[in-house]
């Protein structure tokens, strides 16, 4: 039977320091996402991007942040857009725009799922945790800031109330590499489940990845994937304004999206901080294109090995 899946775009812009993340959810379409998914048997429907609608918020005493009005606007948006989603089909793809957006489509889901009586488990891909308050933040750039925001800690009044915030313990971080000192003390205090790229130059990926599948499993829990550009490493993701070397390799990410495929258990999905403006060619959402396809259910015996 075939399954679900719509895509929402999320063209998101102002946590990020950079433009380019605007034209995120064009260069996934461009790179035929919605034809890759629907050749591998799934029912696609494109629900086109949201919209934001400007918040009236009142300036914040960090006078680094900025666009705090767009964020929250974006927020309040795409968390009725990702719950929309989550209802209407199996697996929503969400693709941006900065990694602030997963500020509303985390929320979005986890209200879904708290509805079924599931609790919410977060899979975060990514270089940077993304634990920053609005005090907290030196660059004043709110893509840093979603999972603080997720997990209800204190400082966010000026964002949207959380219907269902999300137990810090539910989460599981790979690939960090770039934390700041004010991130490095809430993951302590948190309990976050992290493997930064040591550890998985130490270990692998894949038996931190199928513990936590397995924990996500025993629960009866959903998964939210969050998958940033930067967690590749960019000698082969260059379209990314977050740029940090020693990033997961080809292999280690595949192996990541086909060991997520074989669990059945994701739920949801963000592809986020694409900004084609710096890519070689559409060569990063190319990429990022066929890691979804690794999670939909393409295997490596699937790709035709082209002449050298």
């Amino acid at each position: 039977m075939s399954k679900s899946c719509c895509l929402v775009g999320a063209p998101v812009q102002t946590g990020a320091s950079q433009p380019g993340c605007i034209m995120g959810p064009a260069a996934f379409r461009t790179a035929g996402l919605g034809a890759t998914l629907t050749s591998l048997g799934w029912s696609v429907e494109d629900r086109g991007d949201v919209s934001m609608a400007l918040e009236d918020v009142s300036p914040h005493p960090n006078a680094a942040i900025h666009h705090l009005a767009e964020t929250v606007g974006w927020i309040t948006a795409l968390t009725k857009a990702a719950y929309d989603a989550a209802n209407a089909c199996d697996v929503p793809v969400f693709m941006g725009g900065d990694h602030s957006l997963s500020a509303g489509t985390v929320a979005g889901v986890a209200k879904r799922s708290k509805d079924h009586e599931r609790p919410l488990f977060l899979l975060w891909l990514d270089a940077h945790p993304d634990l920053h308050t609005l005090e907290s933040t030196d660059s004043g750039n709110l893509h840093g800031t979603p999972v603080a925001y997720l997990t209800g800690q204190p400082g966010f009044e000026a964002f949207p109330g959380l219907e269902a915030p999300l137990d810090p313990r539910n989460i599981c971080m790979m690939g960090l590499r770039s934390v700041d000192d004010a991130e490095r003390d809430r993951i302590a205090e948190l309990g976050i489940d992290v493997h930064d790229m040591r550890a998985i130059d130490e270990n692998g990926v894949k038996a931190p990845l199928v513990a936590f599948l397995d924990r996500v499993r025993a629960a009866n829990g959903d998964l939210h994937v969050s998958f940033d550009v930067d967690f590749l490493d960019p000698s082969i993701a260059p379209a990314v304004g977050t740029t940090v070397p020693g990033g997961a390799t080809f292999r280690e990410a595949h192996l990541i999206m086909e060991l997520l495929h074989d669990s059945g258990l994701v739920t949801s999905l963000d592809l986020v901080e694409l900004n084609p403006f710096l890519d070689e060619r559409g060569r990063t959402a190319r990429l990022m294109t066929d890691l979804a396809a690794s999670l939909f259910g393409r295997r490596v015996l699937d790709r035709m090995t082209g002449s050298y």
